[in-house]
């Protein structure tokens, strides 16, 4: 009998493995489960980044296009200030000839001197009232 008894399993050895295989079962589901998480959140992960990559594209070329803007306008008004500049300074020059031109005439009729009484009050004035 002693034969017997070390061939058979004892019924204490047998319940530990199919313990073990019924713990095994749970494990291998959840390992699953895991698994198909992480596959969809790299998934996303992965959309996140194209998205991303899309918007920072879209981004660079508006900047790009502003920039472009900007710097067109740029060019426009130094251009149109270079040009207003030029006009005044014509304007300044056309008004002090004038100046030139109402004096020598004042000069040629005899007046020079009514003018020069005129300049010479209004001078005389101006002195007194800084006194």
């Amino acid at each position: 009998m002693a034969a017997n008894a070390d061939s058979a399993p004892s019924p204490a050895a047998v319940a530990p493995l199919s313990v073990k295989k019924e713990n095994l079962t749970p494990t291998n589901s959840k390992i699953a489960e895991l698994s198909e998480s992480r596959a969809e959140l790299l998934n996303r992960i992965q959309n996140l980044k194209n998205d991303l990559q899309s918007w920072r594209s879209k981004l660079d070329t508006q900047v790009k296009s502003y920039r472009d803007e900007l710097s067109d306008l740029k060019k426009t008004l130094n251009v149109e200030v270079d040009q207003l500049r030029s006009e005044f300074q014509e304007l300044r020059t056309t008004l002090q000839q004038q100046q030139e031109d109402v004096t020598d005439s004042l000069k040629n009729l005899g007046l020079q001197d009514v003018s020069e009484d005129v300049k010479g009050t209004k001078d005389s004035k101006v002195e007194g009232e800084n006194m």
